[in-house]
């Protein structure tokens, strides 16, 4: 079997030298200003993911040895037969640059436990592939001579180390075996050291499969601090359970941009696969059309997010054609488009049914997915128009503007077959009405997603069921909305949310002006089992206001999953 602890006469060199680089590094750390830190992921928008470990040889993902209960023993073989011959980093950080892309993440241990970098610490690495190459820092090498930015993804979780815990179910430990995980802790703290002390700079540690455990249980505040003593400008995810520099919604779209305190956008990053495989899966064919992907692009952009895409090489170190096309058309788009794209801020109209917006200074951006035949108008812009124009060539596209609306007549051109790109060039930075408005029918629908959250611990939070405001664990913590009632009425005010069993109780106050209803929160049944129930009533003219809710007493360790909020004219 090979060793987790393998090549024992030069660990404590090595051991000795890894201390030495973090008493340096730490010493010569100076403060850095989280604004510094993030300025390139803020304007990089667009990176490469890169999937790529001994998995690779059979072809099935990256999971095949959890799903196919692969023995260890068994699984240790394809370290043999794993020979990337073709394995040219600087032809992989060549076609990220021809796609648009600004930063490169790689996996430098998956859950398999296998380490792509050199490690002191185990036999269980590239060295003892036939390649005998270090394949990380190949990598890195070419990114720092191309300036291409470079981070690596490291699993937490481990199926390969003798103490991890817990260990998948058809692993069977010989019966004089005992796990410690702190052994394992140890491993794993070691290896982030190597990481972050033999490779020079890097920009980013994206850990990633740590749901087994608390932050507390992965010492994690302790494993960030010690990354930005060695790397004081790297970001680090959300992952290792603490928010860290940056969400990371896996394989779709938030429908808004996550908030933070006092209203600033949180960073975040959705990484998304080509087909539907992380690791090279050679059964899958389901690839995404440069259109859907380009799209994509433009929506998580739209959102203040940034586009992680994955590629899952060969064993052989190459990477697929369809991956490949792919890249390489999303690259030709960015080339004429890039403007609306890098360093772009999210769209500050609510909606945009043409497609989607972004701005840059005083500019903005409208993509228009599908070209119009009929105006397009866009309300609540307090800033005047001076010109209106075609990105990709200048052409100048007609527009007139009454009051805070603004209509862009359609105008005879080939569209763009995926993103037409209508630039409105402004007077000063672009200043939107953004309080939710009365619907036609007169009622206010207050979403979860359009909420202000203020303080801790609560945030937005979707997918899998969830479509709300969630971890609310902070009694302190609120949300607020603001409104326009353009027609007078007595609204009827129904709130929407969801409790685990055994977490009701709570009590919390709806507050408009001088005007507040009270509610309990009752259990639902789960956390995703969202029930609707009516609060009262509230009389509001005409006028702009902001809704409240906040708690007044939480008997257990959360308020609720809260959904929505929606006033409804009574007749």
């Amino acid at each position: 079997m090979l060793s987790t602890r393998g090549k024992l006469s030069a660990c404590s060199i090595a051991i000795a030298l890894i201390l030495l680089q973090f008493s340096l590094l730490s010493n010569g750390a100076s403060s850095t200003n989280e604004g510094d830190r993030t300025a390139w992921f803020r304007e990089a928008k667009f990176g490469m993911f890169i999937h790529w470990g001994i998995y690779s040889v059979l072809g099935r993902g990256e999971w095949v040895m959890y799903h196919e209960r692969i023995a260890v023993e068994e699984y240790e073989k394809l370290v043999r037969r794993f020979n990337p011959i073709n394995y040219n980093p600087y032809e992989w950080v060549a076609l990220a640059k021809e796609a648009g892309m600004k930063y490169i993440i790689i996996t430098s241990k998956h859950h398999d436990g296998f380490c792509m970098f050199s490690s002191v610490f185990t036999n269980y690495d590239c060295m003892s592939t036939p390649a005998r190459r270090d394949f990380i820092r190949e990598l890195v090498e070419a990114c720092h001579k191309a300036g291409m930015r470079i981070g690596f993804y490291y699993s937490l979780l481990d199926w390969h180390h003798p103490h991890y815990a817990p260990r998948p179910k058809w692993v069977i430990d010989p019966p004089w075996h005992t796990r410690n995980f702190n052994y394992y802790l140890e491993y794993m703290f070691a290896q982030i050291r190597e990481l972050c002390t033999r490779y020079g700079k890097i920009d980013c540690i994206w850990f990633d499969g740590g749901w087994h455990h608390s932050a507390d249980e992965w010492r994690s505040e302790e494993l960030i601090k010690m990354i930005r003593k060695l790397q004081p400008r790297a970001l680090v995810n959300n992952r290792a359970r603490l928010p860290g520099d940056f969400d990371t919604p896996e394989q779709r779209v938030p429908p808004a941009p996550p908030r933070r305190v006092g209203g600033k956008w949180r960073l975040w990053e959705t990484c998304m696969t080509i087909n539907r495989s992380w690791g090279y899966n050679a059964r899958d064919q389901n690839y995404k059309s440069v259109r859907q992907l380009i799209q994509t692009l433009v929506d998580i952009v739209s959102k203040g997010g940034n586009f992680l895409l994955n590629v899952g090489p060969k064993p052989d170190g190459t990477i697929q054609r369809e991956f490949v096309v792919r890249l390489r058309q999303m690259g030709a788009w960015l080339r004429k488009n890039g403007e609306a794209i890098y360093g772009a801020q999210p769209s500050p109209f609510r909606k945009t049914p043409f497609g989607r917006c972004t701005m840059k200074g005083n500019k903005l951006y409208l993509h228009v997915f599908d070209w119009i035949t009929e105006p397009l108008v866009l309300s609540g812009l307090k800033n005047r128009v001076v010109r209106a124009y075609l990105l990709r060539d200048g052409t100048p596209v007609p527009v007139r503007q009454e009051g805070d609306e603004v209509t862009i007549e359609p105008i005879a051109i080939v569209p763009d077959p995926y993103d037409t790109i209508i630039v409105l060039e402004l007077i000063g930075e672009p200043q939107v009405e953004t309080a939710i408005q009365q619907a036609s029918d007169g009622s206010i629908t207050l979403h979860a997603r359009d909420a202000e959250v203020h303080g801790t611990n609560a945030r937005y939070e979707f997918g899998d069921g969830k479509d709300n405001i969630g971890y609310w664990t902070n009694p302190e913590d609120y949300v607020t909305w603001e409104f326009i009632v353009r027609e007078p009425a007595t609204f009827s005010v129904e709130i929407t949310y969801a409790c685990d069993k055994g977490v009701g109780g709570s009590e919390y106050l709806v507050k408009v002006g001088k005007q507040t209803l009270s509610g309990v929160v009752k259990d639902t049944g789960s956390w995703t089992k969202f029930v609707t129930e009516k609060l009262g009533t509230l009389m509001l003219d005409k006028g702009r206001y902001t809704l409240t809710v906040r708690p007044i007493r939480m008997p257990h360790f959360a308020v609720m999953n809260l959904k929505q909020v929606i006033l409804k004219p009574k007749p």
